[in-house]
């Protein structure tokens, strides 16, 4: 990298560091260090809802998909919409009245403590792992073509974020996503002007490359399960969102960071939305990329470059002195904000849920104690994860097929409390260990040897929860026959 390449991108990540760690007050309450005070614009909790989303891997991923292949991984996108909407209609109210900041305090009143120590558990288990594989695919671009050593970008990357997480809490990381949020909405639009104004013939080159070559095509309108559809994408997009928007600690605790509801019903919907066309921006930037490199095939490697590389390959060789820095700071940017995000909400159902239970009249000093130490726990786990992967290269996979069983379960248990009033313990149980076999087998038949359900995997949530929800209904609903 080049010298002024290095100067803006430290300034930009260390800005942010040093912007977090700013928010440090020795006098903060538990209260305002796991919901802000409930203090907080609308728009800064929406944002830091966007920047939440845009992982590094969306940042890299996204853009890969779409130059490897075309716009249909863009139509779980279109899904959110519906989610934002019942988010702000039910979701957002529902929360805000309960008087936990915890997203599992429902079940536990629904169906007993059971359902809600497996719930967070569950998530608990999902963000370690989500911290691990993002701080891994953050870190894997930057060795390949920067040389910086793998090790240290996770551990640095790491402690930095655990820093500013543990000194000023959810309020430190709502209002830091926010400002990364505009920092890598700048990187992907100026990477994206830059690709498309370097065409021989112009922009339009790129989409008359794009539409020949059928790289907007949004996937078949076929019916059937068994492929990536448009209408599987689409499905498995509600779901997921739904899951995200209704039982995701990340933003249940946004919500109640909101200073009022109305502020927290619009902070659901701007985050979605604007997420909307910012993914379209980076399936785009893919589109863009496969344009420009058809135009221009000297300027890749004779060996050539994995999909998912090709965007940080382009940053690093194609883009001026200086956009250069921007760019890998708007990258870590996607990754330091989902993985702080992690941070804080676990420390919190590590309290809520678990240390609480056990010490119910701790004082206040001693539960800042326990969010400030879960953070550093948790932290250093997803360091450990990050660096298990390093020597396996199979177990994302493996892992994000398991990762399903967990979400699948909780979103279907919840729907189950929240829709059927009539259920109970023992309708969630039988309800729930269904609907767990149908989503392992669905997404993980080949790992544990079973046969080929021939589903595809993004129908492992959407069957699975809706099996979920059926079978905790008809069996509720025949006990009260008898």
């Amino acid at each position: 990298m080049h010298i002024i390449d290095l100067i803006v991108f430290f300034i930009f990540t260390g800005g942010i560091v040093l912007f977090g760690c700013s928010f440090f007050n020795k006098r903060v309450s538990s209260d305002e260090f796991t919901s802000g005070g409930r203090s907080l614009p609308g728009w800064v909790v929406g944002m830091s809802i966007f920047a939440t989303y845009v992982s590094s891997i969306s940042y890299l991923g996204n853009p890969g998909k779409a130059y490897a292949g075309d716009w249909n991984p863009f139509v779980f996108s279109l899904s959110i919409p519906i989610a934002s909407y019942f988010a702000a209609k039910y979701f957002v109210p529902f929360y805000r009245s309960q008087g936990s900041v915890s997203a599992y305090t429902f079940l536990e009143e629904r169906f007993g403590v059971w359902a809600r120590l497996y719930a967070s558990a569950c998530y608990l288990l999902t963000q370690i792992a989500r911290m691990g594989s993002i701080l891994y695919l953050l870190a894997v671009p930057m060795n390949v073509l920067m040389g910086w050593d793998i090790q240290l970008v996770i551990i640095v990357t790491s402690v930095a974020i655990i820093l500013y997480s543990m000194l000023g809490g959810v309020k430190a990381v709502i209002w830091t996503e926010a400002i990364q949020g505009f920092i890598l909405i700048g990187g992907a639009l100026v990477s994206l002007a830059v690709l498309m104004f370097s065409m021989p013939e112009g922009p339009l080159q790129t989409f008359e490359i794009g539409i020949r070559d059928h790289k907007f095509d949004l996937g078949s309108f076929d019916l059937g399960i068994d492929s990536s559809t448009f209408w599987v994408c689409l499905i498995y997009g509600i779901f997921i969102n739904l899951q995200n928007y209704g039982i995701d600690q990340n933003y249940v605790q946004r919500y109640h960071a909101a200073k009022n509801e109305k502020e927290a019903k619009f902070s659901a919907l701007f985050g979605g939305y604007l997420y909307i066309p910012m993914s379209a921006v980076f399936f785009l930037i893919g589109t863009a990329l496969y344009a420009y490199y058809q135009v221009y095939p000297d300027l890749l490697p004779a060996e050539g470059v994995k999909a998912d590389y090709v965007f940080p390959y382009f940053i690093a060789n194609q883009l001026p002195v200086g956009l250069t820095g921007l760019l890998i700071a708007s990258i870590f940017a996607a990754g330091m904000s989902t993985v702080a995000t992690s941070v804080t909400s676990s420390s919190t159902i590590i309290l809520t849920d678990y240390y609480k239970r056990v010490r119910k009249q701790a004082g206040e000093r001693e539960v800042m104690y326990v969010l400030k130490f879960s953070s550093l726990v948790v932290g250093v786990l997803g360091i450990v994860v990050a660096l298990a992967l390093l020597n396996v290269d199979s177990i994302l996979d493996a892992w994000w097929k398991l990762s399903s069983i967990f979400s699948g379960g909780m979103l279907g248990l919840f729907l189950l409390g929240y829709i059927a009033r009539k259920a109970r313990n023992v309708d969630a149980v039988i309800g729930t260990v269904c609907g767990v076999i149908v989503i392992a087998w669905i997404s993980a038949s080949e790992f544990l040897h079973l046969p080929d359900p021939g589903i595809h995997e993004y129908m492992a949530i959407v069957l699975g929860t809706i099996v979920i929800f059926l079978v905790g209904f008809l069996v509720a609903k025949g006990r009260r026959r008898k």
